[in-house]
């Protein structure tokens, strides 16, 4: 059901655009107001999806009200309805913040199709809300200890700055939800975020997918194609096992870093881009530095701030909350209700040498949940939690 408040002082008007409405679209919740003041404390007291609101009115015109809704709700959709002499304040709106404007007397088609438009926008604008909130979820960090309590804070005061980040830690310690986070909490979370995992790309390939190629660079280059940096151009590019890359893209990532420019495979002119680069490794670059296997000036580059995950041993106070979250998780996705850890289990659980950190950890509670009995038992662990 779709929520919609007719802001209009002359009756004759407000009484057609309710009929109309409500004979289009029997789903239709339709309030009124008669001045913009009485519509303002009801937007307030309300949720609506839409709200049709006059330009001339007395108390509180149409235009007042449009700049008070916008300072506490930049989403609602709201069309002005604007007599003849209107016109030119109806469209200035729009550069307000307005959806649209319709006319006096309304257009049976034009009022419908506005009205359809900014319904669909506005529902957009939720389901949009939802996916994010997904989203969030999905990359949340569990746990509230020291170890991982700082890295929140680390992540906290860096989001929202454009400096470069280098995340290390063991592998398996979630060092990708720390990228994440940084960039959801940033300006750029509207833009996308493209991860490449260097460590999964040949050496040959490694350029070609960073930078892209153009056509006829290389035998299989039947046409030209945008690299990782050109599509995150303005969001977010995230090189997973930064350590596993090859020294020549290693060089090409540095000019890009500095220049702030990419030149595509077998291309002649530069591309100008607007990326933050988010680097991770479970190397010691310090090591492959003084081994020659990477460049000590990218490092540099890359490490401006540093964030180290700590391994799920150095933070054995969060696994309670772990298998509580992996447990609900595994039971949404296998369709099954929730299964509890006995307080043996989860002790039990907490002794354990996590060599492989959270990854271990997730696939241990899935075992378990599917192996185990009822509730699961300090037995269930011994016999199915077994390295």
């Amino acid at each position: 059901m779709s929520k919609i408040l007719i802001i209009e002082d002359e009756d004759s008007i407000r009484r057609v655009l309710i009929k109309i409405l409500r004979e289009e679209n029997e789903s239709y919740e339709v309030d009124e107001a008669v001045d913009g003041v009485i519509g303002l404390e009801k937007i307030k007291e309300n949720d609506y999806d839409l709200v049709l609101c006059d330009i001339k009115m007395p108390r509180m015109d149409g235009v007042e009200l449009l700049e008070a809704v916008k300072k506490f709700d930049t989403e609602i959709p709201i069309v002005m309805i604007s007599g003849h002499g209107d016109m030119e304040t109806a469209i200035n709106t729009m550069r307000m913040g307005a959806f649209d404007y319709i006319s006096k007397p309304p257009d049976l088609n034009r009022l419908l199709n506005t009205v359809r438009n900014a319904l669909d926008r506005k529902k957009l604008v939720v389901e949009n809300k939802i996916l994010k909130k997904k989203v969030n979820k999905k990359y949340q960090i569990i746990g509230e200890s020291d170890a991982i309590n700082l890295v929140k804070v680390m992540i906290d005061k860096v989001a929202k700055t454009d400096a470069r980040v280098l995340i290390t830690g063991p592998n398996g310690t979630g060092k990708e939800l720390v990228a994440h986070q940084l960039h959801e909490k940033s300006d750029r979370s509207g833009a996308p975020m493209i991860e490449v995992n260097c460590a999964a790309i040949p050496s040959e390939l490694i350029e070609s997918e960073l930078f892209g190629h153009v056509k006829g660079a290389f035998t299989s280059a039947v046409k030209d194609r945008a690299g990782k940096f050109e599509i995150a151009n303005k969001g977010t590019i995230f090189l997973d096992e930064i350590g596993d890359m090859s020294l020549s893209a290693q060089a090409k990532v540095l000019r890009a870093l500095q220049e702030n420019v990419i030149t595509r495979v077998g291309a002649d002119s530069d591309i100008k881009i607007d990326v933050r680069v988010i680097a991770a490794t479970n190397k010691n670059l310090k090591i492959e530095i003084a081994e020659g296997r990477f460049r000590e000036d990218l490092y540099h580059r890359l490490a401006v701030i540093l964030i180290n995950v700590p391994s799920l041993n150095d933070r054995r106070t969060d696994i309670p909350a772990l298998i509580e979250h992996f447990a609900s998780k595994i039971a949404e996705e296998h369709g099954n209700t929730v299964k509890n850890f006995s307080k043996k289990a989860i002790v039990l659980l907490q002794e354990y040498d996590w060599t492989g950190n959270i990854r271990e950890l997730r696939n241990v509670i899935e075992r378990l949940i599917i192996l185990g009995g009822n509730e699961i038992s300090e037995n269930d662990v011994r016999v199915f939690a077994s390295k």
